[in-house]
This record gives C-alpha cells, sequence and structure tokens, in this order.
C-alpha cells in the first residue's frame, strides 16, 4: 500500500510554490472523457476485433491502410461525441497561468489540444496533424475527419496516401528526447492517469526534476522515494478539489 499520498489542498500547495510544472498523462485522463479503453472488454480492439498489430504496424499500413482507417472512422467518430475532462481544462488553465510549460501525452486523442493546451508533447503521436507519406503535405484534423468519411483511403492532392501522425508499430516515439529535458528541467512532474508500465515514456519520471505526484487508480511502476507522491483517486474529482484550493 502506497503512504507518501496528497490530499488535494497539499497538491495545490505543492503546485503554487512551484515555477515549472509538466504534465505526464496517459489513457486514464481520456477513459472519463468516454474513450473506451482499447484493450479493455467493451475496447474498439475486442468489440470491432481489430488486431493492433495489424492496425497500427507500419509495414501493414504501407501494404494496405484500408484497415487503419476503417479502425480511424470509429475512434474518430468516438473523438467526435466528447468534450475533454476537467482533468485536460484544468491542465489548460495551468498552463494559461504560466504555471504549466508542458503536457507529455501518451495518448492519441488531441484532446489536451482540444482543451486549449499549447505546448503539448504527444510521444505516441496523435490525429492533430497528418502528412501525405509522399509530398509531405500536412492536414489539420478537421480536413482528415473529412476525408475518412468520404473515401476509403485518404489521397492528397498528389495522389500519395494521408497517414495520421500516430505512432505506429515499427516507428520511432515522437519528441522523446525533448520530453526527458522538459522533464529534467521541471521542478514539479503531474504524472496523470498512467500506470507507468509503457515504455518508454514510463522512464520519465526518472528523469523528473523535483517533486512528483502520481494520480492514478491503482498501482504504478514508479517506486517510492523523497518527493514523490502517490495518489489513487479518481482524477476529476480530485483535480476539482485542486483547482478550488488554487482559487482560494
Amino acid at each position: 500500500m502506497l503512504d507518501h499520498t496528497l490530499d488535494a489542498k497539499g497538491c495545490a500547495d505543492v503546485i503554487r510554490r512551484s515555477e515549472r510544472v509538466v504534465a505526464l498523462t496517459g489513457a486514464g485522463v481520456s477513459t472519463a472523457a468516454g474513450i473506451p479503453d482499447f484493450r479493455g472488454p467493451q475496447g474498439l480492439y475486442v468489440t470491432r476485433r481489430y488486431d493492433p498489430e495489424t492496425v497500427f504496424d507500419i509495414s501493414a499500413f504501407r501494404r494496405d491502410p484500408a484497415p487503419f482507417y476503417e479502425f480511424t472512422r470509429d475512434f474518430l467518430g468516438v473523438i467526435d461525441t466528447i468534450e475533454p475532462t476537467a482533468t485536460h481544462r484544468f491542465l489548460a488553465e495551468l498552463e494559461a497561468d504560466g504555471s504549466l510549460v508542458a503536457v507529455v501525452t501518451q495518448n492519441i486523442d488531441s484532446l489536451h489540444q482540444k482543451a486549449g493546451s499549447k505546448h503539448v508533447i504527444s510521444v505516441h503521436g496523435d490525429y492533430w496533424t497528418s502528412h501525405c507519406l509522399d509530398c509531405c503535405r500536412e492536414y489539420d484534423l478537421a480536413q482528415m475527419e473529412k476525408m475518412v468519411h468520404e473515401t476509403e483511403i485518404p489521397r492528397c492532392t498528389c495522389s500519395g496516401v494521408i497517414k495520421p501522425d500516430v505512432v505506429f508499430y515499427g516507428e520511432a516515439v515522437r519528441d522523446l528526447e525533448v520530453a526527458a529535458n522538459v522533464v529534467a528541467a521541471s521542478d514539479l512532474l503531474l504524472v496523470l492517469g498512467s500506470s507507468l508500465t509503457v515504455y518508454p515514456a514510463a522512464f520519465l519520471p526518472e528523469q523528473a526534476g523535483g517533486e512528483v505526484v502520481v494520480v492514478n487508480r491503482g498501482e504504478v511502476g514508479l517506486t517510492q522515494g523523497p518527493g514523490r507522491f502517490f495518489v489513487d483517486a479518481d482524477l476529476d474529482e480530485y483535480f476539482s478539489e485542486v483547482a478550488h484550493h488554487l482559487a482560494n
């Protein structure tokens, strides 16, 4: 049982005295928005029987992108019906206030950007932008959504296949060195909704330059130590309380 915990008031106090806050977010931040756990009992991999090693394999995509775009129609359909959570909005507000300098996320849903976060480092990529594999022309999320619903396989004006900037199996994670440097320069790292079991992102808290507050349901793959706090709580409820204390 983790005993080095922190209540909402204590978390607000830690944030208040910090000058360079960084957040590292995982799937738990988005499940409350209505995005299913892909591998869970109701996840898209199970209910639609998608094979992630086919859908998200770069070699398979280059051979035949149709299975990925079948998944993408479902996934973007989910995203269209949901809004960022209270936690997404809390982080955007922290950034607007000047306390939070970056969000490092393992999620591909672009909900941080939708909430208003400007400095988002998506180490697994996301759907916020897409690029043509031939000429590298960039497309935004709205353009991609339109093409996905109008054609089986979105293609560029040059006829090349367009691929969302999601990291596939066989591709390197994005901006990991940038993320590590941002985390190392922080004086507070908030780890939210991540069990810290997916590497290499799970290594990032070891690079933290200051205190670390982990808020997650269940156990996490980070050992206890000085300046490390572990909170087993609902993210939205917890940070709604934190926001209340910060405002008073």
